[in-house]
């Protein structure tokens, strides 16, 4: 399975999908992303309502989006990426 990423606004974004065999929408969509310091999120799933997918590809595909769109939440509207330490 290749490792499907892109660079977006500073950010490295990196499908991170999961697979349930047995299932017949075997593909969890997820992402991390990279920021310019290097720190790096957690595995970020899609919303439960769009997460399984029928197709490794497309599962990729959404994910990256889900990841530029989090990206853009962040930069744009200062919501944050990453966990803050208690």
């Amino acid at each position: 399975m290749s490792l499907m990423q892109c660079e977006y606004r500073g950010h490295v974004i990196s499908a991170a999908v999961m697979e349930h065999p047995g299932s017949p929408t075997p593909w969890a969509g997820g992402c991390r992303i990279s920021d310019p310091n290097g720190n790096q999120t957690r595995r970020l799933p899609l919303p439960v309502g769009h997460a399984f997918m029928a197709e490794l590809e497309q599962a990729q595909r959404a994910s990256i989006a889900h990841g530029k769109w989090l990206v853009d939440q962040c930069l744009d509207h200062g919501r944050p990426l990453f966990d803050q330490a208690a």
